[in-house]
């Protein structure tokens, strides 16, 4: 009785709770009512209305829920508003599953939904990504006759648009009698989400000749499109536009007009407005420090960080995080990012994906593999992005073996590699040659669609080059139904290191004949092809040009391939000319490729003055020290060559093994000069001393020149018999069925005694064999190779 009584005041009391969003003066209300009524008072549903209506301001959809079910179901049913209310709370919180449950549970109710009912639940659906559900209820809106509704129709526009759908959302788009400003924003949204940037662009013009005038939010979902596409010309028309609608003080629409600018390198405008901003929020700063980085302005963008951290004390979200370690990646330095991986564990947001895999990408990027790795290893979850950047980065800092496993081990996982996951999977298929692998993953690309991509059918191309099937590469570019720059440089380059000099300048003939503007890269592809054939005239005639046809500046790689073209062809005195006509001082490599072609002609006293070049430079690497060492040991000079072999060692250069590796079933196979650990090195032993009887028979006579050592013929020999390429055609020729050709792949320059080995042994074993040096492929067949002794 006394509850009864005093209803009223109970209601008075749960308004001013709900008015003011006073959570914990509502549960005090709430159980005083459970102690007057014993735990009951559901016929009391004014009481239970309010209470419910409290929970929801106070976004506690749940226990909203639960309060709205002690609600007799029959005065549930008249109800609507509080059904809306209690969706539309699940639907802006979550679980939006809840929000679709509740919808189905007032449907089997008899409630009969309304126009508002339709956008809380389709929000719902959307978020989730659920377009099962979404078609169904898109039904029931059709079955109520709601179809024409404005509100409706715009929930539903927005719903297919969120969740891919566009041919549906233009549908219900193209129906709707009455279009508001809101309903317009949905289209351009959508299309603006999904990188249509055309299309939104179309439609803000359209809106305009229908009488309909943009908004602020117009330009907010318009500008994220425009600057993704780069189209900073239209960027700046919008900003006119908002200049004369007052729209550029607003907050949002300033922090889009800066990323625009940012995001098309127009970092100076990006200043601007950021300057100009009245008010800045995390993202506005976000969006700031983010065009710093894009615009290579990356040590601004980490001033305005350490800025924004300590005068003006903005919190860091994981998307800021992001974009410093970004920074971090792109300055190539570690020390700040491991920095920022410190502050990034102080904030909690380690366990946060999208920074994790930032991070793992930064180490990868600063050549800390290992760290990148531990990182990985570390990650307790794992999504295709995460195996992307680690594959990608063991590729690039030299570990395609390990990349190669960890893309098996992705797919054990259950995680699908995508686009980009198989743009950093088919470079470790050309590094390893391991074609197998390189064709399974063509397979899967074709099935998932990725091939419709240019950047796939590139890779697709260099792949397939290095693998040793040209012919393939050549299908593949002759299949894309789009191409770019990089297209016709990866076939230009495919058929340089295959040694096609004339098929490399038909292409690039083709790539001028249909309108194709080449650039410096086409050229170095172009003059490194020449090279390769022997195609002197050529080479000069391209060189040439390239500056006066193209306006293309030479830069140090094109006067290295000069340098490498006169060199190779034995113009030793010519080579030496050129580069004594430089723009620029000539760095390491145009020596190193100097000193290589008087090691090939046996010209030691220019060798000795181009080392003497080399060591005033400054060696790079261990490359230059093992040709004049290997110079002087065929000239027989052996104090010369081991006072070279001390001095590479004093200075701390460390000579790389020769290493050779093949692809069987699936498995790369790798070996070094003589070494027995291979399982199968036995046989492999057993295989090599026959093919030497049977080559001598034949008229081979090993070439001892090429052993680089102080000691007896007959140790010579066994040590040239050893080598990595031939130990690995050896393992090859008892692996592989009769009809198989061997391709091999060797981390250095193919030795001239195994070249010769070679064409004796393709007349033995009558099959093809293909070995890939670092400089190009010797194809080998019927006792001659492709290259022509030239290389």
């Amino acid at each position: 009785m006394r509850l009864v009584s005093n209803i009223k005041n109970y209601v008075q009391l749960l308004d001013a709770c709900i008015a003011s969003k006073s959570l914990k003066q509502g549960k005090t209300i709430h159980q005083h009512l459970l102690k007057l009524s014993n735990n009951d008072f559901s016929t009391q549903s004014l009481l239970l209305d309010k209470l419910t209506r409290l929970y929801i301001s106070c976004n506690k959809p749940q226990l909203a829920e639960r309060v709205f079910n002690r609600i007799p179901i029959s005065e549930r049913r008249n109800k609507t508003i509080l059904w809306n209310q209690t969706i539309r709370a699940y639907a802006w919180d979550g679980p939006f599953e809840k929000a679709i449950d509740l919808y189905y549970e007032m449907v089997d109710s008899g409630v009969v939904p309304t126009k508002f009912t339709y956008p809380f639940v389709l929000k719902a659906c959307s978020a989730l990504q659920d377009v099962e559900n979404g078609v169904k209820i898109h039904g029931h809106v059709k079955r109520l006759d709601l179809g024409c509704d404005v509100y409706v129709c715009t929930a539903l526009v927005d719903f297919y648009m969120k969740c891919g759908c566009l041919v549906e959302a233009m549908e219900v788009f193209d129906r709707m009698l009455e279009r508001d400003v809101v309903a317009w924003n949905a289209m351009i949204s959508g299309f603006s989400l999904h990188g249509f940037c055309w299309d939104a662009t179309r439609l803000v013009s359209e809106m305009q000749q229908m009488g309909v005038n943009p908004n602020s939010s117009t330009v907010v979902a318009i500008l994220p499109a425009i600057g993704e596409a780069g189209r900073w010309r239209d960027g700046k028309a919008i900003h006119g536009f908002c200049l004369r609608r007052g729209f550029d003080g607003e907050e949002v629409v300033g922090t889009g007009l800066l990323d625009v600018y940012g995001k098309c390198g127009w970092l100076v405008y990006a200043r601007r407005i950021f300057g100009a901003l009245r008010f800045k929020n995390e993202i506005t700063w976000t969006a700031m420090i983010g065009a710093c980085v894009t615009c290579d302005a990356t040590g601004e963008g980490l001033d305005l960080f350490r800025k924004m951290r300590v005068e003006v004390g903005v919190s860091s979200s994981p998307v800021m995080l992001a974009t410093v370690i970004r920074g971090c990646a792109k300055l190539n330095d570690l020390n700040i990012g491991r920095q920022i991986y410190c502050y990034t564990i102080k904030l909690g947001y380690l366990s946060d994906l999208m920074v994790s895999n930032t991070l793992l990408s930064m180490y990868a990027k600063c050549g800390s593999i290992n760290d990148a790795m531990r990182f990985f290893e570390e990650m307790r979850v794992k999504d295709s992005v995460s195996y992307s950047a680690i594959i990608s980065g063991s590729v690039q800092n030299g570990n395609a073996e390990e990349a190669l496993q960890i893309f098996l081990k992705m797919q054990l996982s259950g995680v699908e590699p995508e686009l980009a996951t198989m743009m950093g999977f088919f470079p470790v298929c050309s590094r390893l040659a391991a074609l197998q692998h390189g064709i399974c993953g063509h397979g899967y690309s074709i099935v998932r669609g990725f091939t419709g991509d240019v950047s796939i059918c590139n890779v697709l191309i260099d792949m397939y080059a290095k693998c040793g099937k040209i012919d393939i590469s050549r299908l593949v570019f002759d299949k894309m139904c789009e191409r770019d720059v990089v297209s016709w440089n990866a076939m230009i380059v495919g058929y340089g290191i295959h040694g096609l000099g004339r098929e490399a300048i038909s292409v690039f003939h083709e790539m001028l004949n249909i309108g194709e503007k080449p650039d410096d890269i086409t050229f170095i592809a172009l003059l490194s092809a020449c090279s390769h054939s022997g195609l002197v005239n050529e080479g000069k005639h391209w060189f040439l040009s390239m500056t006066q046809e193209y306006n293309i500046v030479p830069r140090m790689d094109h006067y290295f391939c000069m340098v490498d073209l006169l060199g190779r062809a034995g113009l030793l005195d010519e080579a030496r000319h050129f580069i004594s006509g430089m723009p620029f001082e000539p760095d390491t490599h145009i020596w190193t490729a100097l000193l290589a072609a008087c090691r090939i002609y046996k010209n030691i006293e220019l060798a000795e003055e181009v080392s003497n070049r080399i060591q005033s430079l400054g060696p790079e690497s261990t490359g230059n020290f093992v040709l004049l060492f290997n110079l002087y040991t065929t000239a027989q000079r052996w104090d010369d060559a081991a006072h070279i072999r001390i001095k590479q060692k004093d200075l701390g250069f460390k000579k790389s093994p020769g290493c050779s590796w093949l692809e069987v079933n699936g498995i790369v196979h790798a070996f070094v000069g003589g070494d027995g650990s291979h399982p199968e090195s036995a046989k492999i032993n057993k295989k090599l001393e026959e093919l030497l009887a049977e080559m001598k028979i034949l008229g081979y006579k090993p070439e001892s020149n090429f052993v680089y050592q102080d000691v007896e013929e007959e140790e010579k020999e066994k040590i040239l018999l050893h080598h990595s390429e031939k130990l690995a055609v050896a393992f090859g020729i008892i692996s592989l069925k009769p009809n198989k050709p061997i391709l091999v792949t060797k981390n250095l320059r193919v030795c001239g005694d195994c070249h010769t080995a070679l064409k004796y042994i393709t007349i033995i074993i009558k099959r093809e064999i293909t070995v890939r040096d670092t400089s190009r492929f010797h194809h080998f067949r019927n006792g001659i190779c492709s290259c022509g002794e030239f290389w």
